[in-house]
């Protein structure tokens, strides 16, 4: 029953993965495209934390905290230079 219940939410996160690649295409303005990254990454550990309960293994919790320290230093740094231009001072 767990397999059938991880192969949906993968499916659903997976789905969610396209939505926002879409929005990553057509955002109207760079606003939009930085949240549809920072929400893609968010489904990226999500994937990864379900394969590693499917896959029965830890080592996938560990990779998904790595793609959270990265992707949030990613979204800050985006923004900041989206607002001022530059990232470093």
């Amino acid at each position: 029953m767990i397999t059938y219940a991880l192969i949906f939410a993968a499916g659903c996160y997976g789905l969610a993965l396209l939505m926002n690649l879409w929005r990553i295409v057509k955002g109207p303005n760079p606003a939009d495209r930085i949240l549809a990254l920072d929400t893609m990454v968010i489904d990226v550990i999500a994937l990864l934390v379900l394969y590693g309960i499917w896959q029965g293994t830890a080592i996938y919790f560990e990779a998904a905290m790595l793609v959270a320290m990265v992707g949030f230093v990613s979204t800050v740094a985006y923004c900041r230079f989206m607002l001022r231009g530059d990232i470093i001072e």
